[in-house]
């Protein structure tokens, strides 16, 4: 098992017993340029233990050494703690005459030392640390190396060695070094420096600290990685006047652009470059939403009053959200955005009878800005069965459209979450972008109240009439039709005017047909059926519209052997989309009628309404070619 390590501690305790001094030949204990740690005892220095680890894993070892009187065991716990410290010099050392650390270690078990390294002088503000990872351990003495990334800059440095570890599998082990002290090593060359490349977005003022500093070296011809402190690099902006950077890699924001900012260590380029971005951040708030409360349900804003939301970025999300105020408005911020989870599942919002989904967001990038909804189902619970989802995708081409550096208000219909097949419980919101920078406020459903009837006529057909055969049209001549509800349909029908426009409307509608049993209609030569609806309901997912087609076939009668069907469906999701509260023509190739074979005897036109879809103006009935 692989454990954590500290460099920035809490507590420190120094492990005094084991301090012993010793005259080296350089001079007396603890002199500047002694690069002596531990060798047969601690050379002016103590071992200080790191917090929350195992406090007296360390001792001296008389039997098991690699030379000399007595060597370090170090006590690797069972499963639940570690063990780790710092080598800290009594007074700080110039270790500028050497180009690395070296020691010996042995273990009880094959295992993996998780982290060994130099530079941390364990007051949380080293500046020269560099660690190697996953040191493997023999149970035979082996010589280690840490090459010192730049050894000018320890000049004046207290942190000589550290180390952590957890224990290997279900257990713990012993661990011995010995010899640990800095030295001049001959097989270290070929030093390749590199920082990790990456694209930041930020904001004027901001601070970013630059990380991912390696250096890897060949040591005796085999390549060994290791950190190294920013401290080591020195760093460069292309554009200083839009970023700058100090000594320790600490990038300062000034003005708005965009720059490059490298690294050397010592005369070695890194390999790797950060591409920073800086933006001003909004000084204008969201606009002030308008709506009625009665109509909203709201989850932020100022302007209503809020439901509960449990979290604005979840345990599982990669992002960083802070609340800020903008001209006097409350806003979220989401910094380091790849995907914020917001969960209101103690509260979720039963949105059944709501039509739009608002959001304002603030972007620095006009590329994919995404919104998905989750409902939970009729259960409420998350991953009971039920749930279910959708995710719409905004950017500069979308509808609506998505502007960098401004608000962008965004209505969406309830419609365009197809996927989210029901709303009773809607707990989660998941917020995707490109703008690692994002701001949002005002996030709320509401409802559009929907006409009762539309106020305006259908779309008056245009068709040449010798191309047309129509049913229902103020038009055409329309041919002899037997009803318009038959007496098997569960609908009720009346007769309307809209602008002066005779219509047909549906009210209770489950299903309805329409006959011309009578005068069958040779529609052989057409190639189309037109129909224009209009619904003031809401057409969300299990609601849709449903047209058939049935023909007699030779004999003219039904039930003869020879009858043909079929049946199509147009909903929200659908080509055309059937919408609340507008006119749609729907303009059919009778060749998407696969089942309808024939077309000599058209007899039948029967109408559905499924799940809520209960009133339907219906008009411009025809065929055509």
């Amino acid at each position: 098992m692989r454990t954590r390590h500290a460099l920035v501690l809490a507590t420190v305790l120094s492990v005094s017993m084991l301090a012993c001094r010793d005259d080296g030949p350089t001079g007396l204990a603890g002199t500047p340029k002694d690069g002596r740690v531990f060798i047969d005892n601690f050379i002016a220095s103590d071992f200080q233990a790191f917090s929350g680890s195992k406090l007296d894993a360390v001792s001296l070892d008389n039997t098991v050494k690699f030379r000399g009187t007595a060597s370090l065991k170090v006590t690797i716990p069972a499963p639940g703690s570690y063990s780790g410290g710092a080598f800290v010099a009594s007074a700080p050392r110039d270790l500028s005459a050497y180009n690395a650390l070296t020691f010996y270690a042995r273990s009880s078990v094959a295992a993996t030392l998780n982290v060994a390294g130099i530079g941390n002088d364990n007051t949380g503000t080293s500046l020269y640390t560099s660690e190697r990872n996953n040191i493997a351990l023999t149970t035979t003495w082996q010589k280690y190396t840490i090459p010192i990334p730049l050894a000018s800059k320890l000049t004046s440095e207290r942190g000589l060695f550290f180390f952590a570890e957890g224990p290997e599998g279900a257990s713990g082990y012993d661990l011995w070094l010995d010899d640990i002290q800095y030295d001049s090593v001959t097989t270290i060359t070929n030093p390749r420096p590199t920082m990790t490349a990456s694209a930041i977005t930020t904001e004027i003022g901001a601070t970013q600290q630059l990380s991912g500093l390696n250096v890897t070296y060949a040591v005796g011809g085999v390549d060994q990685s290791q950190s190294a402190g920013a401290a080591y690099f020195n760093f460069v902006s292309s554009a200083p006047a839009v970023a700058s950077v100090n000594a320790s890699g600490l990038v300062t924001v000034l003005t708005a652009g965009t720059t490059n900012v490298t690294a050397t260590l010592g005369s070695t380029a890194a390999v790797g470059t950060v591409a920073l971005t800086a933006v001003a951040a909004p000084t204008v708030a969201a606009p002030v939403p308008t709506r009625l409360a009665a109509d909203v349900i709201s989850l932020f804003s100022n302007t209503y009053t809020n439901r509960t939301v449990d979290t604005w970025s979840a345990s599982w999300d990669q992002a960083d959200v802070t609340d800020v105020t903008i001209a006097g408005n409350a806003t979220k911020r989401y910094a380091n955005l790849v995907f914020a989870g917001v969960e209101f599942t103690t509260a979720p919002v039963n949105a059944t009878t709501m039509t739009h989904f608002h959001i304002d967001a603030y972007v620095n990038s006009n590329s994919n800005f995404r919104v998905k909804l989750v409902n939970f189902g009729a259960n409420g619970t998350f991953g009971g069965g039920d749930d279910s989802e959708h995710e719409v995708v905004l950017n500069a081409t979308s509808s609506p459209a998505i502007t960098a550096g401004a608000w962008n208000s965004i209505d969406l219909p309830l419609s365009a979450f197809a996927g989210m097949t029901g709303r009773q419980a809607v707990a989660q919101m998941i917020l995707v972008g490109s703008s690692p920078i994002t701001y949002i406020d005002n996030v709320y459903f509401y409802r559009v109240a929907t006409p009762t009837a539309p106020t305006t006529a259908a779309p008056t057909p245009t068709y040449a009439a010798g191309d047309v055969i129509s049913l229902f049209s103020n038009a055409y001549t329309n041919r002899t039709v037997d009803t318009w509800r038959t007496g098997w349909s569960d609908a009720t029908l009346t007769d309307e005017q809209v602008a002066g426009n005779d219509v047909k409307k549906y009210t209770s509608l489950n299903f309805v047909g329409v006959e011309t049993v009578a005068s069958q209609i040779n529609a052989t030569t057409m190639t189309h059926f037109r129909m224009d609806i209009w619904t003031p309901d809401a057409i969300v997912a299990g609601v849709d519209f449903r047209v058939k087609l049935v023909d007699f076939g030779a004999n003219a009668a039904f039930g003869g052997g020879d009858d043909v069907e079929h049946e199509l469906t147009f909903s929200a999701s659908s080509t055309p989309a059937v919408t609340a509260g507008s006119w749609i023509t729907l303009d059919i190739p009778l060749s998407q009628f696969t089942g309808l074979t024939t077309r000599a005897n058209l007899a039948q036109y029967i109408f559905v309404g499924t799940g809520a879809l209960n009133t339907l103006f219906v008009d411009n009935v025809l065929l055509h070619r």
